[in-house]
């Protein structure tokens, strides 16, 4: 089992981003494994409006529409106690700037007994996790 951050879906579909190629190989790695992939609404959100500002709305509403879509790829929704317990790593890893997105996954990772990231944020290295790069 994996989480994928924001990160490795804009470099997927950004041609320009700078994990461009690293990110093709690791999708298709993890797909060639079978691996069940795990992300959650609040890092969709962020990776819709980015793709949105990035390359345009369009082209972020077709990227949505495929990602929703997908067969192998379980989104996680935390209820308010996710959103309560997040707040204890926000505070937590506040002098690292951690956004309240990863903190949030970082509870859905923990709640599900995922230890892998898919993720090119050092900061999910500081709190425990496994990064997969």
């Amino acid at each position: 089992m994996i989480f994928i951050d924001t990160g490795p879906f804009l470099a997927r579909h950004l041609l320009n981003d700078q994990y461009h190629q690293d990110a093709l190989v690791t999708w298709e790695k993890l797909k060639r494994e079978g691996e069940k992939c795990f992300t959650s609404n609040f890092v969709l959100d962020e990776t819709f409006s980015l793709l949105g500002r990035r390359a345009n709305y369009a082209f972020a509403v077709q990227r949505a529409k495929i990602i929703y879509s997908s067969q192998t790829l379980t989104i996680m929704r935390p209820g308010m106690e996710d959103e309560m317990n997040a707040l204890q790593f926000f505070g937590k890893y506040a002098a690292q700037q951690v956004s309240f997105t990863d903190c949030i996954s970082m509870v859905l990772m923990k709640s599900k007994d995922i230890n892998r990231v898919f993720s090119y944020d050092r900061h999910f290295e500081l709190a425990g996790f496994q990064v997969v790069r």
